[in-house]
């Protein structure tokens, strides 16, 4: 078994990580040469995964297609807003005989577009039958550390979520298959943007009771979604919904509940990106989500707020009065 990883960031070297003491020949592809120097002469990735040293069946690749070449698996962790240019950058170099696993958790903004389906619109249609997801509630340095975990792993084939499935599970990290490859991606994109609205309420100093309400009506908005975009409603009980979007909202390693805290405390998104070496995914799938809610014609107050907060300036206090103010109704999940 030979592995590929695509993203030097640290979810990639975390999943790297976790192959490599399964003893599996994994490459792991960095781009920034500066970073990649620097992993090849200490087998550290000391800006992303300080303090984790990778295994010894780890190796160091800048070549897409030495990275490829021959692998059985080729695992994509590239924020959204790069995948398709990498996407297109891969095609070449893969093979009929590959699984491609994405797992990158977002949504283009300009198609709509979730990670598989744009592997849909570049990869040879050959390789198509042969695509998954993989999500759920996993922070990438306890991944590194060796916490259990539990995550899902998507596909339409499931001989293909089950053979990645055995690869990648051992007594401290557990696969589960799952068939809504569209369920698994809609929650893990959408959780980042209840998990700022999360981060928020922190900042403004709130209890548990408004984090337990956000999480709880957070869900509803996006199972909402997730169901009329062809979703299973029963996906977002599951690991890749509430299980991924608990963990975002309330755990400290969650870079979208900081960029919200920051957010709660008065300062401005422009600095707090400025600041942050990793990408959080929701400031830009905040965007997606709400021209989504108006494709499909749904209420996703949480998210709207959310997004005018990001990028209309407005106050995070006047957005909750607004949301604790609207016409009161019947609580529905979707």
């Amino acid at each position: 078994m030979k592995v590929s990883v695509v993203g030097g960031g640290s979810w990639g070297s975390a999943f790297s990580v976790l192959l490599g003491r399964k003893h599996i020949q994994t490459r792991l592809w960095i781009r920034e040469r500066d970073i990649f120097d620097s992993v090849s002469r200490t087998r550290e990735n000391k800006t992303f995964l300080p303090g984790i040293e990778f295994p010894s069946s780890i190796s160091f690749h800048h070549s897409l297609e030495k990275t490829l070449e021959g692998t059985d698996m080729v695992f994509i962790a590239v924020p959204s807003e790069y995948c398709r240019g990498m996407y297109e950058k891969m095609s070449p170099f893969l093979t009929s005989d590959q699984m491609i696993i994405s797992l990158t958790k977002g949504i283009e903004y300009e198609s709509l577009k979730r990670m598989s389906q744009m592997m849909q619109d570049i990869f040879d249609p050959q390789i198509l039958s042969r695509i998954a997801v993989l999500s759920g509630p996993s922070f990438a340095l306890e991944v590194a550390e060796s916490h259990p975990t539990a995550v899902v792993v998507a596909s339409t084939d499931s001989e293909v979520s089950q053979q990645i499935q055995q690869v990648i599970s051992d007594p401290l990290f557990r696969a589960y298959t799952s068939s809504d490859v569209t369920g698994v991606e809609v929650a893990g994109a959408l959780k980042n943007i209840i998990a700022i609205s999360a981060g928020i309420t922190d900042g403004l100093k709130f209890g548990t009771n408004s984090l337990a309400a956000l999480i709880t009506r957070g869900i509803a908005e996006i199972t909402r979604l997730g169901v009329k975009m062809g979703a299973k409603p029963e996906t977002f009980a599951g690991l890749a919904g509430i299980g991924d979007l608990v963990l975002t909202c309330t755990g400290k390693l969650s870079r979208n509940r900081y960029v919200g805290t920051e957010l709660g405390k008065g300062k401005s998104i422009k600095k707090i990106l400025k600041k942050m070496k990793m990408v959080a995914e929701g400031v830009v799938t905040t965007l997606s989500a709400r021209k989504l809610a108006e494709k499909y014609e749904i209420e996703m107050p949480i998210c709207e707020q959310v997004y005018q907060i990001l990028y209309n300036n407005k106050d995070p206090k006047k957005a909750l009065k607004d949301l604790m103010t609207r016409k009161l109704k019947q609580e529905k999940i979707f």
